[in-house]
């Protein structure tokens, strides 16, 4: 049997999905086989594991940081939020509900034995389970029925690290505060604590960590500065989509739609340094010299096209597809595309039928059953083989999917306008593949980089020494149990 421990955070985005895959990387380097696990995860960007479930995004690229395939135990709890209110449930990969916010935490506890379940079957696998939590233990008005922090703490017996985020200012009161409000028992879990994200000299806070130590007890494992590669890898949230600053080469605009999904598929174009690529948000006009729009996928297609419309961005699109722009709609984006998108039985909201952008001669209507799938295609315009993914509800057909985007297998993927500006298709993850990625990018006379693949692992490999040369590493593992 492995052991694990367990890294909680002050508040959301202190930088726990990056110092768990650091500390995955720097583990595995040391001999020791590895694997992340988050008991619950809230996020609309999911990968798709070998065997056809659903995970956090940030899982998926932990267990590439630890050398080893994604699995649903990983995550075995997910919530892709629908609206400001409600979520679905994914569990072990698969949809179990979905559920109004206020009706949540009567579920939480029926989902703690699966959370646990996951865990154990992790640790008598791999030496080392590293664990991430959600959110923050100190939002005691949550604890009763927790499953994301204290509450899976307690249930599996893993001992705690707090992690704090300096950048964003009142560090010492994130620690201190965070001890004096959790009860004596969760406290005895708590090992020590690591600052991160310092930008600057960390020896200028020297007696603000002997501080921390002196009013918490707990010893400091480490300053970790800010990591300058974090760029690199795929985004957690769509706010951290972290298009390059430039002010040429091709300019493509996504739409920061409200229910975005599966964005990683943008992070390879970001980094391409022939690409310009912006993130349009909420009240922004569409550039006038866009070269190519992309809708994104999205939680809830009829949701989201409602929002687009919102912004004014289908009329900004007419008009860029009226001066020759091109337009690329992924999973639901390619919905939107079509003539109509219907949901008789109310999967994604309210029951009903919308109409379309009308770019594509398609309608799609939503069906129960949820393809999620690791795919490997063929590009129609190129020969290209692609391997990515497939993550959506319902079926699309029309006139324009006589050109399909892509082969798969016997059957075809997507669509084409006649002239081949306006493209849709199912697959996410595509722009990972790099000889696809080449081909689509000369196809708009742009050069290419090298590997996205070798990148990441580059800054996988560069976290992993960054956290060893400033952390307390071997004392962080020794911690587990």
């Amino acid at each position: 049997m492995g052991r694990a421990i367990m890294l909680q955070g002050t508040g959301s985005d202190v930088g726990k999905s990056m110092l768990v895959a650091g500390l995955c990387r720097a583990a595995q380097a040391k001999g020791l086989s590895v694997a992340p696990f988050k008991p619950q995860n809230m996020s609309n960007n999911a990968a798709v594991t070998p065997q056809g479930g659903e995970i956090g995004r940030a899982q998926a690229l932990q267990a590439q940081a630890a050398g080893i395939d994604p699995h649903t135990d990983m995550n075995p709890v997910l919530l892709k939020p629908e609206t400001d209110t409600g979520a679905q449930v994914i569990l072990h990969g698969k949809r179990f509900a979905s559920t109004a916010a206020a009706d949540y935490a009567a579920l939480k506890p029926k989902l703690l034995s699966h959370v646990v379940s996951s865990f154990e079957r992790l640790k008598s696998k791999y030496d080392l389970v590293i664990v991430e939590g959600a959110g923050s233990p100190a939002e005691v008005n949550l604890r009763a029925g927790d499953i994301a922090n204290m509450g899976f703490a307690q249930a599996a017996d893993v001992p705690v690290l707090l992690c704090a985020d300096i950048n964003r200012g009142g560090v010492i009161a994130q620690i201190v505060g965070t001890r004096a409000v959790l009860d004596a028992q969760d406290l005895g879990l708590i090992k020590g604590f690591i600052v991160n994200k310092f930008r600057g000299d960390p020896s200028l806070f020297d007696n603000g960590y002997r501080y921390v130590e002196e009013m918490t007890g707990w010893p400091g494992l480490g300053v970790i500065p800010w990591f300058e590669h974090a760029w690199k890898l795929p985004a957690e949230d769509a706010y951290d989509v972290r298009p390059r600053t430039r002010t040429t080469g091709l300019h493509v605009v996504c739409l920061q739609l409200s229910r975005m999904a599966n964005f990683d598929d943008l992070d390879p174009l970001s980094q391409e340094p022939s690409v310009r690529l912006t993130m349009l948000k909420a009240g922004q006009a569409l550039p006038g010299d866009t070269d190519i729009v992309i809708i994104p996928g999205t939680k809830s297609t009829r949701g989201d096209l409602a929002y687009l419309r919102e912004q004014g961005w289908d009329i900004d699109i007419a008009a860029h597809v009226r001066r020759g722009g091109h337009v690329l709609g992924l999973c639901g984006g390619y919905q939107m595309l079509g003539k109509s998108i219907a949901d008789p039985d109310g999967l994604e909201g309210a029951t009903g039928s919308d109409s379309g952008l009308g770019l594509l001669d398609i309608d799609t209507v939503m069906h129960p059953i949820k393809q999620v799938t690791q795919t490997d295609a063929i590009h129609c315009g190129s020969g290209q083989e692609i391997s990515g993914y497939e993550i959506h509800l319902g079926h699309t057909e029309g006139p324009d999917c006589a050109r399909p985007f892509s082969r798969i297998g016997a059957r075809h993927d997507g669509a084409l306008s006649s002239d081949g500006r306006i493209v849709g298709t199912y697959l996410h993850g595509m722009f990972r593949d790099d000889g696809f990625r080449h081909a689509w990018l000369a196809g708009f006379g742009a050069e290419q980089q090298a590997s996205y693949t070798a990148s990441v692992e580059e800054a996988l490999d560069q976290l992993a020494d960054h956290l060893t040369q400033h952390a307390r590493v071997d004392e962080i593992i020794g911690f587990a149990r």
